[in-house]
């Protein structure tokens, strides 16, 4: 993995990376706990602009409001790019946007989510309407789609911004996937895959847009780099 400092970091930010990282505050490593609210990059108070407002393979939007029924359901896989493409073959689902969650700065920057100082995860934000698709099956396509069991990221990203996670807006999909992580957990046993699982699930509904080259990437560069590599299992909830 690449860290990278360039010019679209504040002069605060880049004080503050230089500062942590002599310090040994920021490890970098797949289970950093040392990123808390209080010594987390702070970021900034205006969102990231130049991002395009229709979504490049669906034709929707990507900015709310969103079609009236439709819900959201945010995952972490590892490289949003794969996981990002995964999600937008779905039928019944609206729409996809490659993000940032899970952590304590304000609309951060790729390259501040990279260097491990925010506690962001790197994430796709599902729109999709459940009188289509259930959020049983984005479920399923997150446990067969990536390795939950994996410590500290997905294929040859590595660091806690490529942890495996659910973020869920709802009391109700906090228990649906806890109860699946229970079920594929089950599946891995079964078909004798050692292991358990490692997966982030908690109630957080706050997602950060990335910049708008990582918006839809795999349509726009087919050949790119896709890190998504399950474990062969199915996931029988």
């Amino acid at each position: 993995q690449h860290y990278y400092i360039t010019n679209n970091l504040s002069k605060e930010s880049l004080y503050t990376i230089i500062k942590r990282y002599l310090l040994g505050f920021v490890t970098m490593g797949p289970n950093d706990s040392s990123i808390n609210a209080t010594n987390a990059l702070p970021g900034r108070e205006q969102p990231l602009t130049g991002i395009s407002e229709v979504h490049a393979v669906k034709g929707n939007k990507i900015f709310p409001p969103f079609p009236e029924g439709t819900k959201s359901a945010t995952f972490g896989m590892g490289c949003f790019w794969g996981v990002e493409r995964s999600f937008w073959k779905i039928k019944g689902v609206y729409s996809t946007h490659a993000g940032y969650a899970g952590g304590y700065t304000k609309n951060p920057t790729y390259q501040e989510t990279c260097t491990g100082a925010t506690g962001h995860a790197e994430v796709v934000r599902v729109i999709f309407d459940p009188e289509q698709v259930k959020y049983s099956a984005l479920l399923k396509n997150f446990w067969e789609n990536h390795n939950p069991i994996a410590i500290g990221g997905e294929g040859r990203n590595r660091g806690p911004m490529y942890r495996s996670a659910i973020f869920c807006d709802s009391e109700n999909q906090l228990e649906l996937a806890r109860k699946s992580a229970e079920k594929f957990q089950q599946n891995l046993d079964e078909r004798g895959v050692t292991g358990e699982i490692t997966t982030e699930i908690k109630l957080d509904d706050v997602f950060y847009y990335a910049e708008d080259y990582h918006q839809q990437y795999l349509h726009k560069n087919p050949g790119g780099y896709c890190s998504l590599r399950g474990t062969g299992v199915n996931c029988i909830l």
